[in-house]
């Protein structure tokens, strides 16, 4: 049982991040910036969008003709980056990425590549299927080292895109550079909370505990990481440290779905 419920930590962690963020869907997409994605391709998930705000929904649909007609590379850029925008809104990381990512193409700006290598990692984390978990992760990738190919130092794209080798055929590579970026900065509060993650994904709950504390030490708010030490504690047996963990969690947290998947971890400890 407790096996399962490591399984599910990352689904767990999204949750406490993202909770309100509407269900994804890849939108397939190799088309030009004069066109962008095709209004069919949108159009057949609209059902699994209609959650969705519709203030939301109709400025995404307003600004995509305005997009698909638009004719200045510049005013269609500003579109992009408009949509993209809404559609993070709308949760919907994987259209967010495809035109943040034209944005990124005419601003060519560091932040502007950033934005769009972090919205294929947001849909990276979402994706179900290993297909769609590796072509986002790749795109992913692309951009963060493109973004690395001018600013070597900037230690937090560095830990995302350690963090998307994880799932490929080379999870090593993944904690190399991990271990690179906790080299250099030791209080790297990214690096330190992926790397406790890891550690109780395989097993070592001794290291994970080691990692998180010290991630704590940096940031003693870290909610997301008092949930992950609670875990690691508990699969040390140290279950009394493990309850106060999850206590402070429900403090810090008051998330209807936060205190629900904290419950059930305090249920198994009695």
């Amino acid at each position: 049982m407790l096996k399962t419920r490591i399984i599910l930590i990352v689904a767990c962690v999204a949750v406490i991040v993202l909770l309100f963020l509407l269900p994804k869907v890849v939108v397939e997409n190799d088309g030009s910036v004069a066109t962008g994605p095709a209004a069919d391709s949108v159009g057949q998930h609209a059902d699994v969008h209609a959650a969705a705000p519709r203030a939301v929904l109709q400025s995404i649909a307003s600004l995509r003709i305005q997009y698909q007609t638009g004719s200045e590379k510049e005013k269609n850029a500003i579109f992009a980056d408009s949509l993209a925008g809404l559609y993070r809104i709308a949760g919907k990381f994987d259209s967010a990425a495809w035109f943040s990512e034209e944005t990124a193409k005419f601003f060519n700006t560091t932040e502007s590549w950033i934005e769009a290598g972090d919205d294929y990692y947001q849909a990276f984390g979402f994706a179900t299927d290993e297909a769609k978990q590796n072509r986002l992760a790749g795109k992913a990738q692309e951009l963060y080292k493109k973004v690395l190919d001018e600013n070597p130092k900037n230690l937090d794209v560095k830990t995302k895109l350690a963090m998307t080798y994880l799932s490929s055929t080379n999870p090593m590579q993944g904690i190399m550079l991990l271990r690179e970026v906790l080299a250099e900065d030791p209080k790297n509060e990214l690096a330190l909370y992926n790397m406790g993650m890891l550690s109780i994904q395989s097993g070592q709950h001794e290291k994970a505990v080691e990692r998180l504390e010290e991630l704590l030490k940096v940031n003693p708010n870290h909610t997301q990481g008092h949930l992950l030490l609670g875990i690691a504690l508990m699969n040390t047996g140290d279950n009394q440290r493990a309850k106060e963990q999850f206590e402070r969690v429900k403090e810090m947290d008051e998330d209807p779905a936060v205190q629900a998947t904290v419950d059930s971890y305090l249920k198994d400890l009695k």
